[in-house]
């Protein structure tokens, strides 16, 4: 047998020349060669971390910014659907509708302090004399608004808490719920300054 130590060589040189062929051929059929695997994956690698950590964080504050000015724009205006979803919650809605409809002596809380200061400063003029018992006089008078204010919202709260009950079940006025602060929240608030926005410009329009 005679052996040729060229016949290995031969057969490598012809099994690339035919995979350099097929490659050809590939790349002439998309219009383009074939990335290699590590190309491939090199391109669709992400970073983990980025770079620029502070421009990344900048441009995170940035667009938690812009989506809460979206949802108190939203509030603002009286726009349902893009409020934040708390605010959205079905007994929720039932709680501002049912506040909003009614006359709440407490909303006028800070109006009445505001009054109270400049009712001691007019005082000052009333005569040194007269000061300390027109002082006491206001002083009274504010205290006991706040208790009746007080009395009334608790009026409100107790009703209110049934019809909650017995519409959307105990979970509305669970303790992680929150339904009796945000309540007396929104009571104490003037209503033309609340937030959400009511639903009615004017009162007596109770939910169903």
């Amino acid at each position: 047998m005679t052996w040729n130590p060229f016949s290995r060589k031969d057969r490598r040189d012809k099994e690339a020349e035919a995979d350099q062929t097929a490659s050809t051929e590939e790349a002439r059929g998309k219009g383009r060669p074939t990335p290699k695997r590590k190309q491939a994956e090199a391109r669709n690698l992400r970073p983990l971390v980025p770079k620029d950590r502070k421009a990344s964080r900048k441009a995170a504050k940035a667009r938690i910014r812009a989506r809460e000015d979206a949802q108190y724009e939203a509030m603002r205006t009286g726009d349902l659907d893009h409020m934040p979803k708390s605010e959205r919650l079905p007994w929720r809605i039932y709680i501002r509708d049912y506040v909003d409809a009614r006359f709440n002596l407490l909303e006028w809380i800070f109006p009445a302090i505001i009054l109270m200061f400049v009712a001691t400063l007019m005082g000052m003029f009333v005569g040194p004399q007269h000061y300390a018992t027109f002082t006491m006089a206001v002083t009274v008078l504010l205290y006991g608004y706040l208790i009746i204010a007080l009395i009334d919202t608790w009026l409100m709260w107790r009703k209110l808490k049934r019809l909650l009950i017995d519409k959307f079940g105990e979970r509305s006025v669970a303790k992680g719920s929150r339904s009796a602060s945000y309540a007396w929240q929104r009571a104490m608030m003037v209503r033309r300054w609340r937030v959400p926005k009511p639903n009615q410009s004017k009162r007596g329009h109770w939910p169903d």
